[in-house]
């Protein structure tokens, strides 16, 4: 790898980093630091992808044949149609394209920099020259950078040198200026590099094309519209029908042609019936439901980066959380304080002025205010300077103006900390830390000791984390032993500290989880907790959260099993406690060995390999790495367990959408190229036009794309079991169903055809009253396939706000082209009565309540009562 850059340049901006204006004149000079996304389509050629699909080409046949037999008016009409088609089809992936813009803002790599002379963290789009980039373990760097400063730093190139093994990375000073420019000791950080230890500062020299990494012609990668498995069976569907209808087609013609003598007119039969077999809609559809599928799973903060994860989620079976921030909210609470002869809990156990009035109380209280830092960083910290603002908060406020005159740091081999404090008699010495270390700071009797160890093991097995609390008052002139255990050894006899009481804290289960986890266990989900906590803290959140009761497995454990036997641990435990990355990886693989679809979440580096081997890996959006983002298909924005829950409602709402679509899409497609034929068959005249046929596909097309993707889910999605994944899309009874309405549908249209012929109709009027009912019948096939368990009343009042706009788009479009006189003119309509009007509603209805009255039977077993 060449470098442009001087080896001995550092840029022109102070360590203060750039301000706010001068990063966006160099945004706007340079450009987003991102490399062309391949995939990205714009509006032309969206439409000349349309240009080239056989509905298009059907549409400009038959206009072309109507102008070769004189019909101006319909050929101009028919492109008119084609035009009209382009372009909803051009608006509508347009709006996925819009849509998957914005994923990929959120899926851009984040970076850390000094901006206005603060850290921030923003996407690594906007990074730009001279940025100051902050760097640490795990980051996947932005742009290509030179180190100004560097602890430890080891960076892993392999992605542009595919050199595996990792390289260390040095400061550029005067001492370092003959240094390489590339790989082992260099200074320079190269975008797409992954820090695999250490932290470091450096100033970003290239960005985007400019980069490395874009000279090479390396791309990010983009989200995938369509994922491979749905991708191979919709092609199988759009060929079949296309075979199909070719096939029918040119039956049509030649026997139009041959029956009838006319060749022209049989040609437009046969493209009419081609039009009506031909399911363009199916390609429309994937594109649409990808899209906004993954919009709505980010609208509940949660970011999809691999499409197929949206199939898989409505297969999962196992789901492996973490336990800190995602079951719990990752921040330390005081929930339980104990002195010699009295409590306080935080669960109401005891009333909220129990510590101001209780003096064993306070007094433990503020010892262990006194004991904290007074500008506190440690969560445990946070939580007791929280709790004394809340219950004392004179001595809360007074501790802030206290000369600390020693604090004494936590040891390896004395866990406990402590600070010595000027005071008015004196000074004094407050401790808290480990239960053993204050125990022995305390010179407590073998007696005392097991008592103060059992009230903390008491607590400890509700998942609370106790510390001992000490004070001294009597400490002299003694403030400059090295260690708290060597001034504690050198305090006079009768001057050492005093136990003051325990004091718990707890990281609180999120308020959503038990739900969650009960919402899982109906579904067929089992949840597994994969912590590296302590089992008893494990256990006691496990329980909180509704998890099945069962023994903690520790990593040691773990690892005295073979594969055999944890295979078969896997089966019933569901918490695994104190648990290495590499562990986390082998309980993914034997889970996946015994049968399970697994979801994993993860937040680290070395979790990446467990996330990865995960069906679908989740990553922490908040806390989490970015290789374990990459690694993953879904992220969690909000590190929350109830997102991944709610991710899978949205999952199989969005997978059963899609089948209901595609059902519909089957049966209306049978009446379409029934009416076509039906003709033919009975001698009768072409009652479907091309022209005609292109006005339904103007409803069928955004019913089966936007008003299917917008319904909301069914009432027993979270009451099934996972679907088998191996499992295709229509299955046979889903296909026989399908088939079996467009058959009714059709049924009652050929009814209606022949007693309207019957009757001896005018061609004109008989056309109108045809087309008018199959439009009904159409809407009514809508309304059926769009839930598979809610009756028709209750379907009705659900939200689904594109089907009434659909519903007055279609009416409005209808009564134009029965009574607005130009267009019935060009449609070939003849003006309907009332009692034709009515009979066309009549039939639209009858198909409706027999189709709903078929469907209440079909899907019998799903129908809940409400």
């Amino acid at each position: 790898m060449d470098s442009p850059h001087d080896p001995m340049d550092t840029g022109g901006s102070s360590r203060t980093g750039l301000s706010t204006a001068e990063a966006a004149a160099l945004l706007t000079s340079d450009g987003y630091n991102e490399l062309p996304a391949a995939q990205r389509r714009s509006a032309i050629r969206i439409a000349a992808e349309v240009l080239r699909q056989p509905m298009f080409a059907l549409l400009m046949a038959g206009g072309l044949v109507y102008l070769l037999i004189g019909d101006r008016a319909e050929a101009v009409m028919l492109i008119a149609f084609a035009g009209l088609s382009v372009s909803i089809t051009v608006v509508q992936e347009l709006r996925s394209e819009r849509v998957l813009d914005a994923l990929r803002q959120l899926a851009s790599p984040r970076a850390r920099v000094i901006r206005d002379g603060q850290p921030v963290t923003i996407a690594g789009r906007n990074v730009v020259r001279d940025d100051l980039l902050m760097v640490g373990e795990g980051d996947r760097v932005a742009a290509d950078a030179r180190l100004l400063s560097a602890e430890e730093l080891m960076v892993d190139e392999s992605l542009l040198s595919g050199e595996s093994v990792p390289v260390r990375k040095v400061a550029l000073d005067g001492s370092h200026a003959t240094r390489p420019v590339d790989g082992d000791e260099s200074s320079l950080l190269y975008a797409g590099s992954l820090i695999l230890r250490g932290s470091g500062t450096a100033r970003v020299v290239a960005t985007g094309l400019r980069s490395e990494i874009g000279k090479i012609g390396r791309t990010l990668g983009d989200i995938e519209t369509e994922q491979p498995h749905l991708k191979r069976q919709i092609h199988w569907l759009v060929r079949d029908f296309a075979i199909g209808g070719a096939l029918v087609g040119l039956l049509t013609v030649l026997l139009y042609g041959w029956l009838r003598g006319s060749w022209l007119e049989a040609t437009l039969g046969g493209i009419a019936v081609g039009m009506s077999m031909l399911p363009e809609e199916f390609a429309l559809v994937m594109a649409v439901f990808m899209a906004m599928g993954a919009w709505r799973i980010s609208q509940v903060r949660v970011l999809t980066r691999r499409a197929s994860a949206i199939e898989a989620l409505g297969a999962a079976t196992v789901l492996c959380t973490d336990k800190t921030g995602t079951l719990t909210e990752n921040r330390m609470s005081v929930i339980d304080l104990q002195a010699r002869d009295a409590r306080w809990s935080a669960d109401g156990a005891a009333t909220e002025s129990a510590i101001a009035a209780d003096d064993g109380l306070r007094r433990a209280l503020v010892a262990a205010l006194y004991a904290c830092p007074q500008q506190p960083r440690d969560p445990m910290d946070l939580a007791i300077h929280a709790l004394a603002a809340d219950h004392i908060p004179e001595q809360a406020q007074a501790y802030a103006n206290r000369r600390v005159e020693r604090a004494y740091g936590l040891r390896p081999d004395f866990f406990a900390v402590a600070n010595v404090l000027r005071e008015a008699s004196g000074t004094g010495a407050y401790a808290k830390g480990a239960v053993e270390a204050i125990a022995t700071l305390c010179r407590m009797t073998p007696q005392q000791r097991a008592h103060v160890q059992a009230l903390a093991e008491q607590q400890a097995q509700r998942g609370v984390r106790m510390l001992a609390i000490a004070c001294c008052t009597d400490t002299g002139a003694i403030n400059d032993a090295a260690s708290l255990a060597t001034f504690a050894d050198r305090l006079p006899d009768g001057a050492g500290f005093v136990f003051c009481g325990l004091i718990g804290f707890a990281d609180p289960l999120r308020h959503n989880v038990p739900d969650a986890v009960a919402q899982c266990r109906s579904a067929g989900i089992r949840v597994i907790m994969i912590t590296g906590d302590y089992p008893a803290t494990a256990s006691a959140i496990a329980a909180q959260a509704g998890l099945p009761a069962s023994a903690a497995l520790s990593g040691d454990q773990v690892d005295a099993l073979d594969d055999r036997q944890l295979a078969e641990q896997l089966k019933t435990v569901s918490v695994f406690a104190r648990i290495r990355p590499a562990q986390k990886l082998r309980i993914v693989q034997n889970l996946k060995a015994n049968g399970e679809i697994v979801a994993m979440t993860g937040d680290g580096v070395n979790d990446a390999p467990a996330i990865k081997a995960a069906h679908i890996g989740i990553a922490m959006g908040g806390r989490g790495t970015d290789v374990a983002r990459e690694a993953s298909a879904i992220v969690l924005l909000d590190d929350d367990f109830g997102s991944i829950v709610t991710t899978i409602r949205l999952g199989r709402r969005i997978y059963d959408n899609l089948g209901k679509a595609i059902e519909y899409i089957v049966a209306v497609h049978i009446p379409i190229a029934g009416m076509a034929l039906l003709p033919l068959i009975l001698g009768l005249p072409l009652i479907l036009t091309p022209i005609l046929i292109a006005f339904l596909e103007m409803v069928i097309d955004p019913a089966c794309s936007v008003v299917f993707e917008a319904e909301a889910e069914e009432a027993d999605v979270m009451q099934r079991p996972p679907r088998d994944p191996t499992a295709s899309l229509l299955q046979p009874r889903r296909i026989a169903w399908a088939v079996l309405q467009g058959v009714v549908a059709l049924s009652i249209m050929a009814a209606t055809l022949i007693g309207a012929a019957r009757l001896s109709m005018p061609e004109t009027e008989l056309r109108a009253l045809a087309f008018t009912a199959l439009v009904l019948i159409n809407v009514g096939l809508i309304l059926v396939n769009l839930s598979r368990s809610a009756s028709l009343r209750q379907l009705l009042r659900r939200p689904n706000r594109p089907l009434w706009i659909l519903i007055v788009a279609v009416s409005a479009m209808l009564a134009a082209a029965l009574y607005w006189p130009p267009a019935s003119r060009l449609l070939h309509f003849g003006r309907l009565h009332a009692d034709d009007l009515g009979h066309s509603a009549l039939i639209g209805l009858i198909s409706l309540l027999a189709l709903e009255w078929i469907k209440s039977r079909w899907f019998s077993g799903q129908r809940r009562s409400r």
